[in-house]
């Protein structure tokens, strides 16, 4: 039987700074193995600009989300995650028609927000402008109305953030718990709601190291234009930093969700996706 209603744990503040510390220790386990599948999300999210195919990795996204997750997952299992567990969760039914029903709910909530905050802005509609910069035109950029790329910046930061806040707990109880997407909304959100002071202190904790690690990029870059002979050793610390970066977010969210909602009893998806014993119940549960 199913996991249609997962219990909610409430957990001190402290635990926003454990997450993250245990994300560092699972980086520092299989930094190269994981490394591997945040260099393979970001070749495949590379082909969003193809036509057609964009659009089903935008909506493949949680899918992708679920199997870097679970590379999380096997690195707390003690074992190596192969590149193809990234790709895992698009062949696990019925959890695939979940992770992209999600996805496709998240892309149409993304340009609702957007069209909602760039109502008004006809001037960004010029095509022939839209096609310039789509080519790659870096002066057409600075010819669009300053206001008007605030509001971009801002709709843009908007429908990621607001993207993000749902599915942050929704994807791993879907494919850990396997949730419905309902349940699973409603569920995350009341987590996030209940947990928000460890959820702040978690954020502070990044903010500490993504600022000066932000600053230390920006410099690499204005290194990168000035000394040529050092480009490509430059643009590969950026890319490392990056990817760093990315598997931070993913491994935070791995630990946080272990603890809030532990895993299934159940096996997992699939015969070579083992599943863990949740923690301890040493914590208050609130239903």
């Amino acid at each position: 039987m199913l996991d249609q209603s997962p219990a909610v744990r409430t957990l001190p503040p402290g635990h926003g700074l454990a997450w993250l510390l245990q994300c560092l220790l699972l980086m520092r386990a299989q930094p190269v193995r994981l490394l591997l599948l945040a260099l393979v999300l970001q070749l495949v999210l590379g082909l969003t600009q193809v036509p057609v195919l964009g659009l089903m990795i935008i909506i493949a996204m949680p899918a992708l989300s679920a199997g870097l997750l679970q590379g999380f997952h096997q690195v707390a299992l003690g074992q190596r995650p192969a590149p193809g567990v990234l790709f895992a969760p698009l062949s696990a039914k019925p959890l695939t028609g979940r992770l992209l029903g999600l996805g496709a709910l998240m892309f149409g909530m993304g340009l609702l927000i957007i069209s909602l905050v760039m109502s008004g802005s006809d001037d960004l509609l010029d095509a022939e402008l839209i096609a310039r910069i789509e080519q790659g035109d870096m002066d057409a950029i600075v010819m669009i109305d300053p206001a008007v790329m605030r509001r971009v910046v801002m709709a843009v930061v908007l429908g990621i953030s607001v993207s993000g806040t749902l599915s942050f707990m929704t994807i791993p109880l879907i494919w850990f718990r396997r949730a419905k997407v309902g349940v699973a909304l409603l569920c995350g959100l009341r987590a996030l709601v209940m947990n928000w002071k460890p959820f702040l202190l978690l954020s502070v904790g990044i903010s500490v190291l993504i600022v000066p690690a932000a600053i230390l990029i920006g410099l690499l870059f204005q290194m990168v234009a000035t000394s040529r002979p050092l480009a490509l050793i430059l643009l590969g610390v950026i890319l490392l930093a990056m990817l760093a970066f990315q598997l931070l977010l993913f491994g935070t969210q791995y630990c946080a969700f272990r603890e809030i909602f532990g895993f299934s009893a159940e096996p997992a998806p699939a015969d070579d996706l083992p599943a863990i014993a949740p923690p301890p119940d040493d914590d208050q549960f609130v239903a």
